[in-house]
């Protein structure tokens, strides 16, 4: 197992475009504090949504689905989970809970990472949860052709245990360093955990519990509001790639972390200002059904589908929404693009 040195790779890491980064993710999270503290009660739908897309969209990545109606049940308890995969997100439900309530008491240790995987299969007949992998495993990409290749080759079996041990002690150390800015530690810690593997089913959605548990304990609580899984599902094949380029070489201590890291402070990011959009629909939240959905639209840069307009108003069936861009159209407000599964829409500013 190679050493892990946090302080020499941050180093590295403090280029002048993740420098900037770190200073955008710094004023957001002192705005979003102001406004958790002003406007607590309000957020408590966003928490809910927040709760569902992330619940599914981390399991989408890895094949576990159910039916939209079965996970909105699961994920509020109301239903008793069947089959493989919705014992499996009923799973990844409750570990999402213990973190989302008690991130300040789970340490980044072993055992405690051992825990929260037990909890992830505790519905599942699965004897791999809270045990480290007793096989080697690969990570693999099937090409167009249908074929697979080895991406990574991750830590044997063998050593996954010290291994582990070596991941945590480095960053608990790094963590106690004042000079060092936890929000650049994180990615830099998935990573490594994701080239270690050290389970045999479920590391990716381990990965993402402990994206949200490593930002919460260092104070950017972002992801209780605005699913930082579903932003990930939603880029799944940058995420990949980024993946793949930062752990080449990994081994030998020769990979560049910059790749990933880029991508995950850029997640972040995103997920502040989603925050932000968020929250001047719950300040207009007096407007009409009509007007709200005008609204996010005209404020949403680029395209934005009726699906995601569904998503950020779970309150407004589809029927209304359908109506109101209906009229939209017909007063010329917005416009179509595309049609079918792919429709998408965007404001007309011309008419302005």
């Amino acid at each position: 197992m190679r050493s892990l040195n946090y302080k020499n790779e941050y180093q590295k890491l403090l280029s002048p475009e993740i420098v900037s980064y770190l200073g955008q993710i710094h004023e957001m999270k002192g705005q979003q504090n102001l406004f958790i503290e002003a406007q607590k009660d309000a957020l408590n739908e966003l928490l809910e949504i927040a709760r569902i897309q992330s619940t599914e969209a981390s399991n989408r990545i890895e094949g576990v689905i159910t039916t939209d109606d079965r996970l909105k049940k699961i994920v509020m308890n109301k239903t008793t989970p069947k089959g493989r995969s919705e014992r499996e997100i009923a799973g990844y439900r409750d570990v999402l809970n213990t973190v989302h309530e008690n991130y300040d008491y789970i340490p980044v240790r072993p055992g405690m990472i051992l825990q929260l995987h037990r909890d992830l299969y505790k519905f599942s007949n699965s004897a791999v949860g809270g045990r480290f992998k007793n096989a080697d495993n690969l990570i693999t990409e099937e090409l167009s052709d249908g074929t697979k290749r080895v991406r990574l080759q991750p830590v044997p079996a063998w050593e996954t245990t010290e291994a582990m041990e070596i991941l945590c002690k480095a960053f608990q150390e790094a963590a106690a360093d004042p000079e060092l800015d936890p929000i650049l530690l994180m990615p830099v810690f998935i990573l490594d955990f994701l080239c270690i593997h050290p389970f045999n089913d479920g590391n990716g959605r381990m990965s993402r519990l402990l994206t949200l548990l490593l930002l919460y304990r260092s104070g950017y609580l972002v992801g209780k509001y605005i699913s930082i899984e579903r932003l990930i599902a939603d880029s799944k094949e940058t995420y990949y790639e980024t993946l793949y380029e930062s752990s080449d070489g990994w081994h030998d201590g020769r990979n560049d972390y910059l790749p990933f890291v880029r991508y995950m402070l850029g997640i972040v990011i995103a997920a502040y200002r989603e925050f932000e959009s968020r929250v001047d629909i719950l300040i207009t939240k007096g407007l009409s059904k009509p007007d709200r959905i005008r609204e996010i639209i005209r404020n949403t840069v680029g395209r934005i589908t009726k699906m995601q307009i569904m998503q950020q108003c779970p309150d407004i069936s589809q029927k209304t929404v359908e109506r109101a861009l209906a009229e939209l159209l017909k007063n010329g407000d917005i416009i179509k693009i595309g049609g079918g599964r792919y429709t998408s829409y965007t404001w007309s500013w011309e008419k302005e």
